[in-house]
């Protein structure tokens, strides 16, 4: 399994990126949003995950591990396959379709090229619970402070470390935005324990 390639970008075309790591080029499907930020001749790394089928092989990339682990679990569900779930991760930020989750709004879902109706439906049905909590749409400014971002690197180590996407998310509820990475994800598993 490749788990993600790190190299220098020398092509884009489509929807894929062509990473060269130590003079082998890796064709990387990622989401519209990875896409438009890649840069030619940039360093960059992806977390990949390798879809492999009796005709062929592919890796999907992505710029977070939280992307990556929504993903995953959108290919849980049955009637998405790896390029649907691209195409759900591609309708915007990745905090905006894991909140259309965990909010059930199956219409934000089923913008997505290739996703009818009955799937959207079934997404929001057997990952609304698995996504984390709801961000509420009406929360004053105050409040956003408090919001985990998809970018949080404590959010990132509590999955690295175990947790699924749940679980680092209510951990984290409550902890200041304002400590280090490493002060939240000491204050997150405390409050576990």
């Amino acid at each position: 399994m490749i788990a993600h390639v790190f190299g220098t970008v020398v092509e884009k075309f489509g929807s894929s990126v062509i990473v060269d790591v130590n003079g082998v080029g890796y064709e990387v499907q990622v989401a519209a949003g990875d896409f438009e930020a890649t840069l030619l001749e940039s360093k960059i790394k992806f977390y990949t995950y390798h879809h492999i089928r009796e005709q062929s092989q592919d890796l999907f990339g992505f710029s977070s591990l939280i992307a990556k682990k929504l993903f995953e679990l959108l290919i849980t569900v049955q009637g998405v396959g790896p390029k649907a779930a691209l195409a759900i991760l591609s309708l915007g930020e990745i905090e905006a379709v894991r909140n259309a989750i965990a909010n059930s709004d199956a219409a934000f879902i089923v913008r997505a090229s290739g996703v009818g109706k009955k799937t959207a439906e079934r997404v929001v049905i057997d990952l609304s619970d698995k996504v984390g909590h709801a961000i509420r749409s009406d929360i004053n400014n105050i409040g956003l402070s408090n919001i985990i971002s998809s970018n949080d690197e404590a959010l990132e180590a509590l999955m690295a470390l175990g947790y699924s996407l749940n679980d680092a998310t209510k951990a984290l509820e409550g902890v200041s935005t304002e400590l280090s990475t490493a002060a939240r994800v000491t204050q997150a598993l405390r409050g576990n324990i």
